[in-house]
C-alpha cells in the first residue's frame, strides 16, 4: 500500500511582502515601502496598481493565494528579484530605443489596431539590420546578465529557456522586430510608414509580458495535475537526499541504522518472521564487543538453546548490507542447511541479497557472480570446503567478508573436523580481510582454538530457561549437584503403582516418568540404539490410558494420512500404533520425508513424545519440557561429556516453560562413571589432520599445491604453521615433528602420482598432476582416487548406455560397501531379472551369473572374486530398482533393507556422483562421462518422476509436497515463485501459512539464482575479447 505523500509548507501563514529595498526592487515597491510618492509618476503608479489588481484577479483562478508553490521564492504574480530586474531593464530600454532610433534615422510607425504593444520595424532601405539588433542586444545584456537568473525558480527558467517560446518570439530575417507583432497579417507598406511618421508609444515592460505569458501557460490545459507534479517533485527530492546521505554514510561509517548498525527494517523482519521482539542481554553485549565492531575473529561459547544462532545471523546481515560483501555460513548437517535456507530466503527477498544452498549435490563451483547483489552461502562442512577452493582458484575469496562456523567444537570430530580445519586454514592464509566467527558449546581448550584462529573469546553460561539435572537410580530421583561430595542430592521418590507384569516390562519406570508431563507438555526419550527407540515407543503406548487417543485426535489422523501418503500407501506399523497416542520414534531409519513430518508434528504439539537417538540432539532444534536419557550409552560406547550436555540441553522451551529438567536413568554398575560424567570438565578439541594415518595432511598439501597457494616445501611449511595441528604439535605429533610429517606426505604424494617436481633446471617447484588436480577438485578420498581412475578407465572400454546400471555402479560409494552384506537369494533373483546386456556388463566388472547362483545355493566358490566389487554391484542393483520405481518402501521390502539405509545410500550416491563428475571434468580421457553424469546426479538427488524435479529443487519441498503442488496446478518453478502464499495455503491440503510463505520465498530465491546464472553465461558470451588483433 503506497504511503500518502505530504508536501511540507515552510510556513502556515502568508509571508509578509515587506522586504529590504535593494537595487533590484521595482520603483513602485520602493515607493510603497518608503511611504513616499513621486509626483511626476503618479499616473504611472496608479496604472501599475490597476494592472496588478487585474492580473491578481486572473491569476487567482489558477493559484491559491494561501499557498506558496515555490517555497522560499516569491510568487510569480508578485515581485521577485528577477522581475524587478526586468522592470528596470524595460524602463532603461525606452529612452535608449528612442534615442537610438532618432540617431540612425529609422522611421518608426505605430500600427493601427494594436493597442496592447508596439511593433518596432526598421526600414530595410535606410537601416542596417545587423547594427540595430546588435545594439539592442548589448544594451539589454549590460544590465541583465546571467547572474540575474541564479535565484529564479525552475519553472521560470524553464519558460525562458523553452525553444518553442523562443521560436514564437522571433521573426524572419526579412522582418525583424524588437517585440512580437500581435497581428502580423496587417502589414503596412514602406511608403505608408514613411508618410505616417508618428511618435512612438511607451511600450510595455518586459516583466508585464512575462507575467502575461505565464498567465497563458497557467490557463493552458495540462495532462498532468499540479498535485501529481508536486508529489513527484517531493519524492524525487527525498530520494536524492537519501542517496546523498547513503553516500556520505558509506564514506564515514558502515552503520545503516539503529539496530546494531542495521536498518530498523531488519528488526521488524526478525519480529515478524521469527517472532523475536527483543534480544537477550548477552546477545546485545556480544554484538557490541570491540572484536565485533573492529571485525576481529571471535569465538563465542554458550550452552545449547542459548540463542547463539541469532547473533550469527545479525552479523551476517551486517556484512551483507553494510559492508556489501558475501558471507559463508557453515552448518554440520544437510537438514540444518535446508532449514536455514528456508528461514533466511524471506530476509533475502526483503533486503535484496541472494541465499544459496550448498548441501548434498546442490551448489555451483565457483558460485554465480552476484551482478550487484551480495550472496549468503549456506553450506555443509564438505561443500564449504569445495566452495572455498573454487573461490581461491577464481581469485574471489576476498569477496567473502565473513565466515561463520556453527558447532566449532566439531574440529575434533574425525574426518569432518579435519575438513573444517583445512577450510579455515586456507581462509586465514589467503584472505586477511575475512572475519571468522565460531559458535560452539563450552570448550575445554578454547585457548588452542583462539591461537589457531587468532580470535578472541566470549563465554556466557546463559540459558533462557533454567535447567535442572537429575539422575534416577531404582525408584529414587537425585538432583545433580557437583558441589556435593557424592555429586547427587536426594530429591524425591518415584510415586507410581506398577503391577508385577508391568514391572517386568518397564524395569526403568519410563512410563511413570513420561506420564508426569505428557500429553499437556512435551518429552524426549534418548535411547542407545535405533531398535531400542522403536521398542520403547511401543512399550509406553501399551500402558497409556485411552484418554491419550482422544487428545488432538483429528490432527493425529491427518499426520497418519500424510505419513501413509509419503510412503505411497505404505505406513510403518510401529508409527501406525504410536501416533494414535501422540508418540513417535525418530532416528536415521526413517526416510527424510518421514523425519520432516514427525519433526513438524512435534513442534506443532500434535506429538507430545519422541523416542530418539543422539543424532536428534545434534540436529534440528526440538526442545522439550523433560528430557530422559534411557541409558548413559550410545550404542556400546559410554557417553562423552559433550554428548551428555547436548542432550540435556534440549530441556526447557523458551517462552513456554519456566524451567526444564533432565533425568538420566542409571544402574548401580554405572554409578561411578556417571559421577565423573556430570562433574567432569568439557573434553578438549584435538586436530584431526593426522586422523586415519595423516589422510587430512595429505589432502591439505595436495590442494594447497593445486591451488597455487604454495609451490615449495618452505612455503608448505609456512602454511602448515598456521593450522590447529601446528598449535597442538606437541600433543598430536608424538613420534615425528610436523615438519617431518610434511616432508613425508609430499614424498607420498609424489609416489602416488598426484604431485610432481618441475622439470625446469634449478626450479624445483611442486606441481599437481592431472590426476592430482582431479582428486582435489572432485573432493575424492585419497584412499580411492587410484581405484576410481581404474574403474572409470575400464568402464570406458565397454560402457553400456542402454541402461543406467553401468553408470550407477561407477558412482556407488566405496565407503558404503562395508555397511551392507548381500542377501544371496535376493541377489540371484534380481540378477535373473536383468537384461542380457546388463548381465554381460556385470560379468565384465567381475560378477557372473554362475557365481551368484552358487552363492545363493550355499555352495563354496573356489574362484577368487573381489568382494568389494560383488557388494558394490549389489548396492547398484538397489539404486537401479529405486530409479525405476521411485518407491522406497517397495525397494526396501524387496532387498530386505531398512528404508533409512536405502535413503542414506541414495543421498551418498548423489553426492559421490557429483564428486565423480568434477573428477572426470579435469581428465580429458573421461569426456564422455561429463554429460552422462550430469543427468544421473540430478536423478539420484531427487529420485522422483521427471516432472516433479523442478518443484523439489525448492528447499524443503519433498516428494509428497511436490505431488500436491503439481496436482494443484503449480507445475513449474515459475508457478511457485509467483504464487500467492494465501491462495497456496488454501489450495494445498495441510499446508500452513508460514510454510507457504517459506516455499514461495525459497522458490523466488532459486528462480533469481537461475536467472543470474543464465545472465552470467550471456555476459561471458558477449564479452569483447581483450586479445583481439587490430591494425
Amino acid at each position: 500500500m503506497s504511503a500518502e505523500i505530504k508536501v511540507k509548507r515552510l510556513s502556515s501563514k502568508k509571508r509578509s511582502r515587506d522586504r529590504r529595498i535593494s537595487h533590484l526592487t521595482p520603483a513602485r515597491k520602493m515607493t510603497s515601502a518608503s511611504g513616499r510618492r513621486c509626483p511626476d509618476n503618479t499616473g504611472q503608479i496608479e496604472l501599475s496598481r490597476a494592472m496588478d489588481q487585474s492580473m491578481d484577479a486572473k491569476f487567482s483562478e489558477y493559484c491559491s493565494d494561501t499557498e506558496d508553490l515555490f517555497g522560499d521564492y516569491d510568487s510569480i504574480v508578485n515581485d521577485s528579484s528577477s522581475l524587478a530586474k526586468l522592470d528596470r531593464v524595460g524602463q532603461n530600454m525606452r529612452p535608449h530605443d528612442i534615442d537610438h532610433t532618432t540617431s540612425i534615422r529609422c522611421p518608426v510607425v505605430l500600427l493601427a489596431g494594436n493597442p496592447d504593444f508596439t511593433s518596432l520595424k526598421s526600414s530595410t532601405d535606410n537601416c542596417p539590420k545587423q547594427s540595430c539588433d546588435d545594439s539592442m542586444t548589448e544594451s539589454f545584456l549590460e544590465d541583465f546578465t546571467d547572474d540575474a537568473f541564479l535565484d529564479m525558480p525552475s519553472s521560470q527558467l524553464a519558460f525562458l529557456q523553452d525553444p518553442q517560446t523562443a521560436d514564437r518570439n522571433c521573426c524572419t530575417d526579412e522582418d525583424k522586430t524588437s517585440m512580437p507583432m500581435r497581428h502580423p497579417e496587417k502589414s503596412v507598406s514602406t511608403e505608408d510608414r514613411n508618410e505616417r511618421h508618428i511618435a512612438p508609444k511607451a511600450r510595455k515592460s518586459v516583466s508585464d509580458h512575462l507575467k502575461r505569458a505565464m498567465m497563458a501557460n497557467a490557463a493552458t490545459p495540462s495532462s498532468v495535475s499540479r498535485t501529481a507534479v508536486q508529489k513527484e517533485a517531493v519524492v524525487t527530492e527525498e530520494i536524492s537526499v537519501a542517496m546523498q546521505a547513503m553516500e556520505s554514510v558509506s564514506m564515514v561509517t558502515t552503520d545503516l541504522g539503529p539496530f546494531f548498525g542495521l536498518p530498523t527494517k531488519v528488526k521488524e523482519l526478525i519480529c515478524n518472521l521469527k517472532g523475536i521482539k527483543d534480544l537477550y542481554e548477552w546477545q546485545k553485549t556480544c554484538l557490541n564487543l570491540d572484536s565485533v565492531q573492529q571485525r576481529r575473529n571471535l569465538i563465542y561459547s554458550l550452552p545449547t538453546s542459548g540463542g547463539k544462532t541469532l547473533v550469527a545471523e545479525i552479523l551476517i546481515l551486517k556484512e551483507l548490507l553494510c559492508r556489501k560483501r558475501d558471507a559463508l555460513f557453515i552448518l554440520p548437517y544437510v537438514s540444518l542447511v535446508q532449514e536455514k535456507v528456508r528461514g533466511l530466503a524471506s530476509f533475502g527477498l526483503e533486503l535484496d541479497f541472494m541465499v544459496e544452498e550448498y548441501a548434498g549435490s546442490k551448489g555451483r563451483f565457483p558460485p554465480v557472480k552476484g551482478r550487484g547483489k551480495r550472496s549468503l552461502y549456506i553450506a555443509t562442512i564438505e561443500k564449504a570446503h569445495g566452495l572455498v577452493n573454487s573461490l581461491i582458484e577464481a581469485n574471489r575469496l576476498d569477496n567473502v567478508g565473513l565466515v561463520v562456523v556453527d558447532e566449532l567444537h566439531m574440529l575434533g570430530d574425525g574426518s569432518r573436523g579435519a575438513i573444517i580445519e583445512m577450510t579455515l586454514a586456507k581462509v586465514l592464509y589467503i584472505s586477511k580481510s575475512t572475519q571468522i566467527i565460531g559458535m560452539s558449546a563450552t570448550l575445554g581448550n578454547v585457548q588452542d582454538i583462539q591461537k589457531f584462529l587468532k580470535a578472541e573469546n566470549y563465554t556466557n553460561d546463559f540459558r533462557p530457561v533454567e535447567l535442572k539435572e537429575y539422575v534416577k537410580l531404582k525408584d529414587i530421583i537425585y538432583e545433580v549437584d557437583p558441589k556435593e561430595e557424592e555429586c547427587f542430592r536426594f530429591s524425591r521418590l518415584l510415586n507410581f503403582k506398577y503391577s508385577s507384569a508391568m514391572q517386568k516390562i518397564d524395569q526403568d519406570h519410563i512410563v511413570a516418568l513420561v506420564t508426569e508431563v505428557i500429553p499437556s507438555q512435551s518429552c524426549l526419550v534418548f535411547c542407545p540404539t535405533k531398535k531400542n527407540c522403536e521398542n520403547v515407543a511401543g512399550m509406553i503406548c501399551k500402558y497409556l490410558k485411552e484418554d491419550f487417543i482422544q487428545h488432538k485426535q483429528a490432527e493425529k489422523a491427518v499426520l497418519l494420512g500424510e505419513l501413509r501418503s509419503s510412503g505411497n500407501g505404505s505406513l510403518c506399523p510401529v508409527l501406525k500404533k504410536t501416533v494414535q497416542y501422540g508418540l513417535a520414534y525418530h532416528h536415521s531409519g526413517l526416510t527424510s520425508e518421514e523425519r520432516k513430518l514427525v519433526e513438524e508434528a512435534y513442534s506443532a504439539g500434535v506429538l507430545c513424545l519422541l523416542t530418539c537417538t543422539s543424532t536428534l540432539a545434534a540436529g534440528i532444534n526440538l526442545p522439550a519440557r523433560r528430557v530422559i536419557l534411557r541409558s548413559p550409552y550410545v550404542a556400546a560406547d559410554f557417553l562423552k561429556r559433550s554428548q551428555y550436555k547436548q542432550m540435556v540441553g534440549r530441556a526447557g522451551r523458551a517462552g513456554i516453560d519456566t524451567h526444564g529438567e533432565s533425568i538420566l536413568i542409571l544402574q548401580d554398575k554405572d554409578k561411578v562413571l556417571v559421577k565423573k560424567l556430570v562433574s567432569a570438565p568439557m573434553e578438549i578439541c584435538i586436530s584431526n589432520l593426522m586422523h586415519s594415518d595423516g589422510k587430512g595432511v595429505l589432502s591439505l598439501i595436495l590442494s594447497v599445491i593445486g591451488l597455487n597457494i604454495t609451490n615449495s616445501l618452505e612455503q608448505i611449511r609456512d602454511f602448515m604453521s598456521g593450522t590447529l595441528l601446528s598449535v597442538q604439535e606437541k600433543q598430536v605429533c608424538l613420534e615425528r615433528s610436523l615438519w617431518e610429517v610434511t616432508q613425508e606426505c609430499v614424498e607420498l604424494l609424489k609416489e602416488k602420482g598426484l604431485v610432481t617436481v618441475s622439470t625446469e633446471p634449478q626450479d624445483g617447484t611442486l606441481q599437481v598432476t592431472k590426476l592430482g588436480r582431479a582428486t582435489y577438485k572432485g573432493s575424492v578420498d585419497l584412499t580411492y582416487c587410484d581405484l576410481l581412475y581404474r574403474d572409470l578407465s575400464k568402464g570406458l572400454e565397454s560402457l553400456m548406455l542402454n541402461s543406467f546400471l553401468h553408470l550407477i555402479y561407477l558412482v556407488t560409494p566405496y565407503d558404503m560397501v562395508s555397511q551392507c552384506k548381500p542377501d544371496w537369494m535376493v541377489y540371484f533373483r534380481q540378477f535373473t531379472l536383468l537384461s542380457a546386456a546388463e548381465q554381460k556388463m556385470c560379468a565384465a566388472v567381475g560378477v557372473s551369473e554362475s557365481f551368484v547362483a552358487r552363492k545363493a545355493a550355499g555352495q563354496n566358490v573356489k574362484k577368487n572374486i573381489d568382494q568389494v566389487v560383488v557388494s558394490r554391484l549389489y548396492l547398484a542393483l538397489v539404486l537401479l530398482s529405486l530409479l525405476k520405481e521411485t518407491d522406497l518402501w517397495s525397494v526396501a521390502d524387496r532387498f530386505q533393507l531398512s528404508r533409512g539405509f536405502i535413503q542414506t545410500l541414495l543421498s551418498s550416491s548423489s553426492v559421490f556422483c557429483s564428486c565423480v563428475l568434477h573428477f572426470t571434468e579435469e581428465l580429458e580421457e573421461f569426456w564422455p562421462f561429463k554429460a552422462l553424469l550430469t543427468e544421473l546426479t540430478r536423478r539420484l538427488t531427487y529420485c522422483v518422476q521427471a516432472e516433479l524435479i523442478p518443484l523439489m529443487e525448492v528447499a524443503g519441498v519433498m516428494e509428497r509436497r511436490a505431488k500436491q503442488l503439481y496436482n494443484a496446478g503449480y507445475k513449474t518453478l515459475a508457478h511457485l515463485a509467483n504464487a500467492d502464499p494465501n491462495v497456496l495455503a488454501k489450495t494445498v491440503e495441510n499446508l500452513f501459512k508460514k510454510q507457504a510463505n517459506q516455499i514461495v520465498a525459497s522458490a523466488k530465491m532459486l528462480l533469481n539464482e537461475k536467472a543470474d546464472a543464465l545472465q552470467e553465461e550471456m555476459d561471458d558470451l558477449m564479452m569483447f575479447p581483450l586479445d583481439l588483433l587490430s591494425l
